[in-house]
């Protein structure tokens, strides 16, 4: 299991575009992947769950990924939030 904590700076937050695009990111991985807000943690791999936690422009969040390319995973989900969703 690999774990990394991430602060959002884009505009929006995760939501609505960036969210899709963060999901689809995610299910091009076999490992599961989890996206952490205090203390909820929902499937990152899940468009509604993702949304339900309420990411804003400022919010440290927790990705997390077990699975065979788990480490793959965190650093490609990282890198799209530290990158502002942006290729």
């Amino acid at each position: 299991m690999v774990s990394r904590e991430v602060t959002v700076n884009n505009s929006v937050g995760l939501h609505a575009r960036p969210a899709t695009f963060f999901i689809q990111r995610a299910n091009s991985f076999k490992s599961s992947i989890w996206v952490e807000k205090d203390e909820r943690r929902v499937n990152a791999k899940s468009l509604l769950g993702v949304l339900s936690l309420g990411i804003v422009k400022g919010t440290s969040i927790n990705i997390i990924a077990d699975g065979s390319d788990e480490e793959d995973a965190v650093e490609t989900l990282v890198g799209i939030i530290e990158n502002n969703f942006t290729e």
